[in-house]
Parts: C-alpha cells; sequence; structure tokens
C-alpha cells in the first residue's frame, strides 16, 4: 500500500512523529475539504512540535536545575514588595540578548531560586542553552578543571547563554577559588548571560571574598549591564509552618 510505504519512507527519515499521525491525518482530510498544503501543513507542524517537546525535555533534563517551576506558578502576594513589573519585564529574555545579567538578592526562602529556574525554563523554551549550579559546586569545577588544565573549555558553565549560579555567599571561598570565580565571571562579560542569586548585601561580598581588590572588579563587570533584583520580605518555607504552629513571619 501506498501509506505503507509512505510511512516506512517517514521512519528511514527520521520523522516518527509524522508515521505516527499519517494515517489519522489522512483520513481526516478525505473526510474534509482540506487543501494538499493545509494537510502537509499540519502534518509538518505535528513533526515540529514533537521535535521541540524532546528538544526541551532533553535539555531541561541535562540543565542541572533542581526543579521546573515558572513564573506563573511564582506567589506575588506573598511578596507584595517585590517590584512585579520590573521582574516580569525580564521574561521577554532581552537581558540575554543583550549579553546582561541578573541578580536576586535577599534572605532564604523569598523566592530567589524560584525565579530563577523560572527564567531558565524561558530561555530554555526559546531555544537557548541553560545550566543551573550552586557556587559550591560550580568553585568544585573550576578548581578541579583548573588543576587539570582543562579550563572547562567544553563545560555548559563556559558554553551556556544562561548559567544559574545559585547560593552565592552562604560559604566563604579562599583567594584560590576567589580569583576562578573571577575568572568565570570575566570570560562571561559581554558575551552571555550569567544570573546570580545571594542571601548576601554587595556591601558583605568582601567579607564573603576576602579581597577588596578583586570583588571591586568582580562587580564592576558583573553590575554592568545588570539587573539587580531586591527580595525583602517573608519566607516561603515558612508560610505552611506558620498557618500549623503560630509561627510569626517577620520582615528580613
Amino acid at each position: 500500500m501506498v501509506l505503507d510505504r509512505i510511512q516506512t519512507s517517514l521512519t528511514r527519515l527520521r520523522l516518527p512523529r509524522m508515521g505516527e499521525i499519517l494515517e489519522k491525518m489522512v483520513q481526516a482530510a478525505e473526510q474534509g475539504s482540506k487543501s494538499y498544503l493545509s494537510f502537509l501543513d499540519d502534518l509538518l507542524e505535528e513533526e515540529v512540535g514533537c521535535r521541540e517537546q524532546r528538544r526541551v525535555e532533553t535539555s531541561l533534563k541535562i540543565s542541572g536545575l533542581p526543579f521546573i517551576k515558572s513564573i506563573d506558578e511564582f506567589d506575588f502576594t506573598f511578596q507584595p514588595k517585590l517590584d512585579r513589573q520590573k521582574v516580569m519585564s525580564l521574561f521577554d529574555l532581552t537581558f540575554i540578548r543583550q549579553k546582561g545579567n541578573v541578580i536576586f538578592l535577599g534572605p532564604p526562602g523569598v523566592g530567589k531560586t524560584h525565579l530563577a529556574v523560572a527564567l531558565a525554563l524561558k530561555a530554555c523554551q526559546a531555544g537557548l542553552s541553560i545550566y543551573f549550579t550552586t557556587m559550591e559546586d560550580l568553585i568544585g569545577k573550576l578548581k578541579k578543571d583548573h588543576h587539570a588544565e582543562r579550563k572547562g573549555r567544553g563545560r555548559g558553565y563556559n558554553k551556556s547563554a544562561l548559567v544559574i549560579v545559585d547560593e552565592v555567599g552562604y560559604t566563604p571561598i579562599d583567594r584560590e577559588e576567589c580569583n576562578l570565580f573571577f575568572r568565570f565571571i570575566a570570560n562571561r562579560y559581554e558575551k552571555a548571560s550569567t544570573i546570580i542569586t545571594s542571601n548576601k548585601a554587595f556591601s558583605d561580598w568582601t567579607e564573603l571574598f576576602q579581597d577588596p581588590v578583586i570583588v571591586t572588579a568582580f562587580l564592576d563587570r558583573l553590575l554592568h549591564h545588570s539587573v539587580v533584583i531586591n527580595m525583602r520580605g517573608n519566607s516561603y518555607r515558612l508560610r505552611g509552618k506558620a498557618g500549623k504552629e503560630g509561627v510569626e513571619m517577620g520582615q528580613s
């Protein structure tokens, strides 16, 4: 049969989705009044959509994201002091096209990582490469590659259009680690975008990096072409606990 030959050809051409739905769509076309072009357009749209879905799923799987959450799941009513318009403007991804950065500052639990992940999800859906890492894990990778003289040339943290570095400031780093992190930021400066989340204000970063000269140079590159979002509110993690145990959640 002609249909069988076409399905065999689609398999050989690695167009599995078209092969799966071909018979059903042929029957629908025969019962309707679709033109040949409309039929072909619908068939191709199914294949493209299926491939795009697989691409996004694969990219998310290897991205290192700790969870998948969109901006629609973020509760702005719980963070009334947060500039919603400023946050939402980031989701047109202009900052990535301009090779800019985003920095989320605030105490633990206010949703910094959620917003960073939501931006990464949006970028992935737009066809951009993403990579998520904690500061601790990134420093470990940088040291390993440096000592092995690999310089991380093929690593996701160097090649991705968007890299998220989570939990900057939770633990101090020594001079070698500071230098490696500075090089990481310098290498991405005006070449690719980085999102950083931190529980420390910039005024506390000298204590974190233990080198005022490097901190100044680091912030100079990081803050140029950057959007800074200060988050000062209640902890989402304590919200349920507060309701059950009467824990008072004060503003930070």
